[in-house]
């Protein structure tokens, strides 16, 4: 079998993963959210008044300084929202996922983990590297 075709059997069993799937759904939730949408929105205008606000002569600070915090309150609710906090958690897992599938790839070309300096001081002994 050549590369290409075990790099798209893997691509297809990655894509099967529990993790993709749970990921995808937190994409899709997160897409939908309508509070989330309407944050987005307001993040979008409010970036444009911070610039529009840069080109004033003279810069008026006091109005910078409320887009900005206003900016950081919308940034702020983002985050903490359970949608976004959920999409978060399952990119994260798939990242996991997909840096542990690199370290394995890695492992079977060179025969070493990538974090195993050998006296495993590094990865805490999980490298599997047989002393």
């Amino acid at each position: 079998m050549e590369i290409m075709e075990l790099a798209a059997k893997l691509g297809q069993a990655i894509k099967a993963d529990e993790r993709i799937a749970k990921m995808n759904e937190a994409r899709e939730a997160y897409e939908k959210d309508e509070k989330i949408g309407e944050l987005m929105t307001e993040y979008a205008a409010q970036q444009n008044a911070h610039a529009e606000a840069y080109k004033l002569d003279p810069v008026d600070s006091a109005v910078v300084a409320a887009i900005e915090g206003r900016l950081q309150a919308i940034v702020t609710e983002v985050t903490t929202n359970p949608t976004f906090i959920a999409l978060n958690g399952a990119q994260e897992e798939v990242n996991k996922l997909m840096q542990e599938v690199n370290e394995e790839i890695e492992f079977q070309i060179t025969g070493q983990r990538p974090s195993c300096t050998h006296d495993c001081s590094t990865c805490g002994g999980g490298c599997s590297h047989n002393h």
